[in-house]
């Protein structure tokens, strides 16, 4: 690990993206303690606070942990699926929400991304796989269910279907899409869709990753897109006219 620092850039950084290196490198291994601050402090010629500045900003990337006690200190962190999928919601949702990404273009990602796992989950579905989007739906299908409910078990449902593939890796990548650009997409379209209309075309999709059916699938899923574009329409239309009302009024 380099221990020299450039005196034209800031030091914490320039520490932080050294041990960044030595992490990613295999350098220092998952869990395996890292030196303590004053002898990062005594390696780098440096204060105590700039190392600790540097700690802060590889614990903001959950790249390290740290732990008080005797046996405590900072600890390269070994990082979930899990963890990594949360980071990458929130990433997705500010990136998406930061720059304005119109709702056909969010639309046919999403569900470009999804189409990819259709082929496995259709071949790995397991029993409770099906039992959790079939638990989704009938939940959907309650007359007392919120709005709010109906989307995060709207999100939920096609969490399951991804997550039937199989793949940890996959489930990470569209992590963004149903959690991050799915919620968003409901927030546009949650006033004009029909509640049962969605529950049938899930019902559909469960039905063909029971029976085995990569055409049913991708058939199903081809349908929810065309509604979900179809919905956008309809949304996008009727601002459109509510817009031109008011100015007219003006």
């Amino acid at each position: 690990m380099k221990t020299a620092l450039s005196s034209d850039r800031d030091y914490s950084q320039q520490i932080a993206q050294t041990i960044r290196d030595a992490i990613l490198n295999g350098d220092l291994p998952a869990d395996g303690r890292l030196p303590s601050e004053a002898e990062l402090a005594t390696r780098f010629s440096v204060s105590r606070p700039t190392v600790r500045e540097a700690l802060k900003r590889l614990a903001a990337q959950n790249l390290i942990r740290t732990q008080r006690g005797a046996t405590g200190g900072a600890f390269v962190n070994r990082l979930s699926f899990a963890q990594a999928q949360e980071h990458l919601t929130t990433t997705a949702m500010l990136l998406l929400s930061m720059n304005r990404v119109d709702f056909e273009t969010a639309c046919e990602a999403r569900f470009a991304l999804q189409r990819a796992c259709l082929p496995m989950a259709v071949q790995r579905r397991s029993p409770a796989h099906l039992a959790a989007m079939q638990a989704e739906i009938a939940r959907q299908s309650s007359d007392g269910l919120s709005d709010e409910g109906f989307c995060a078990s709207d999100v939920a449902f096609h969490r399951a279907l991804i997550d039937a593939a199989g793949n940890p890796v996959l489930s990470w990548h569209l992590a963004g899409a149903v959690e991050a650009m799915q919620p968003l997409m409901n927030m546009i379209t949650f006033s004009a869709r029909s509640r049962a209309r969605i529950v049938a075309l899930h019902q559909a999709l469960v039905a063909a990753l029971q029976a085995h059916s990569l055409p049913d699938a991708q058939s199903g899923l081809d349908a929810l897109a065309a509604y979900t574009l179809e919905l956008g329409g309809q949304i996008r239309a009727h601002r459109a006219l509510h817009a031109s009302g008011s100015a007219a009024e003006l």
